[in-house]
Order: C-alpha cells, then sequence, then structure tokens
C-alpha cells in the first residue's frame, strides 16, 4: 500500500509546475493548461483523503472538479479564439487594448 505521503508529494510538486506555470508564461493557451495542472494537483489530494478515510466523499467533488475543468477549459478555448482573433496571436499582455 502506498503511504499518503508520496500523493502529498506528486499533489505538492503539480500544483508548483502549474504555478509556476502561470507566474512565467504570456502564452493562454499554456495558462489553461497550468491551471488544468492545479486543478489536477487538488484531484490527487480530495482522492487521497477519500482512499485514506474510507469514504467516497473525496471522489464525488473530484468528479464535480473535473465537471468544471470541462466548463472552465470550453469557455478558455473562447476567450483564446477572440485573442487570436482580434490580435493574431495569443500573448496575453496584447489583450491591454480590450479594456474600456
Amino acid at each position: 500500500m502506498v503511504p499518503i505521503e508520496y500523493y502529498l508529494l506528486l499533489s505538492a510538486g503539480l500544483f508548483c509546475i502549474g504555478l509556476f506555470g502561470i507566474l512565467t508564461r504570456r502564452n493562454a493557451l499554456l495558462y489553461l493548461m497550468c491551471v488544468e495542472l492545479m486543478l489536477t494537483a487538488g484531484n490527487v489530494n480530495l482522492v487521497a483523503f477519500s482512499f485514506q478515510h474510507g469514504n467516497l466523499t473525496g471522489q464525488v467533488f473530484s468528479l464535480f472538479v473535473i465537471a468544471l475543468a470541462a466548463a472552465e477549459v470550453a469557455v478558455g478555448i473562447g476567450i483564446v479564439l477572440v485573442l487570436y482573433r482580434n490580435f493574431r496571436g495569443v500573448d496575453v499582455t496584447e489583450a491591454t487594448t480590450m479594456r474600456w
């Protein structure tokens, strides 16, 4: 049986990679991928603690997070398409002209 500390280290690693990607990249598609990594880290935590405590609550919440991530990707791809159509690129620093 794998100890829960391994799952927590995996989750912390995924979250740190996602956070580093958000803080250092300018591409909107990479932002979406990094947010997905951070959500996956949360899912690993939910499932690990659910398995440790012997109930299914964390796994059910994990399914809700996956559904939320799918909706977030749909909205995010729409925003990326608008960025590309207006600015001929997906660099988020160019989108400051979209303000009022």
